[in-house]
């Protein structure tokens, strides 16, 4: 059964007077616990693609259906609470809150649904990644690969459907990265949820369930992990 269904998606950015397509009627869908691998070059689409499948930006054309809900007209009221239950998202960036300790990153996003169990919950989290001991730490005080295992946990704590990661290794070095791989593949197996992962790195690729190339915007080809 797919998690998520896209259809013909092409997206173009202005720059000056030039319209620049940076996706070309990309179709895909992605399976309930199924581990995707989007790669390519850099200004090939991958990052646009991803934006545009969790409904952080709306395509030029095409239709995304996640969950059986079709997406794409969407409001901002109504895609929220979409991205929030169903989704989570681990950026390259982490993008935690400064002012926010490391617990209350975790915490934020079921804090927003109403949980009165986020606290506990976020404990639990910080306690399973092994950073129980930094949970009142802010993110300036906090090394790469904690960072981003903060914000892994950010993105589990609502138990979403699919998690989508933009080069989530990306700022860290081998060690810290093979972590971070190793803790999203344990979370996304335990949970029964998909994984749709942005990267270029072919060792990363190597371990999908499935890898989908990206062209210059076009899907180039796609290959099971076996292949």
């Amino acid at each position: 059964m797919s998690i998520l269904d896209a259809q013909h998606l092409t997206h173009t950015y202005r720059i000056g007077g030039r319209e620049i397509r940076v996706l070309d009627t990309v179709s895909l869908s992605v399976a309930a616990g199924e581990f995707l691998v989007i790669q390519g070059a850099s200004g090939s689409g991958k990052s646009t693609l991803l934006s545009l499948l969790s409904g952080l930006e709306k395509p030029g054309n095409g239709r995304i259906r996640i969950g059986g809900r079709d997406i794409t007209d969407l409001d901002e009221d109504e895609l929220a609470p979409i991205r929030n239950t169903t989704i989570g998202f681990v950026f390259q960036a982490y993008h935690l809150v400064p002012a926010l300790t490391a617990i209350e990153n975790v915490m934020f996003p079921a804090e927003l649904r109403g949980d009165a169990a986020a606290a506990e919950k976020a404990a639990v989290l910080l306690k399973r990644v092994g950073l129980e001991d930094r949970r009142d730490s802010f993110p300036h005080q906090l090394s790469g690969g904690e960072k981003q295992r903060i914000a892994i946990c950010r993105a589990l704590i609502n138990a979403p459907a699919i998690i989508f990661a933009d080069e989530p290794t990306g700022n860290l070095d081998s060690v810290s990265g093979q972590v971070i791989l190793a803790l999203l593949r344990e979370f996304q197996q335990e949970r029964g949820a998909a994984l749709v992962l942005v990267t270029h790195n072919p060792d990363i690729a190597a371990t999908a369930d499935r890898v989908l190339k990206l062209v210059d915007g076009r899907l180039h080809r796609e290959r099971p992990h076996a292949a």
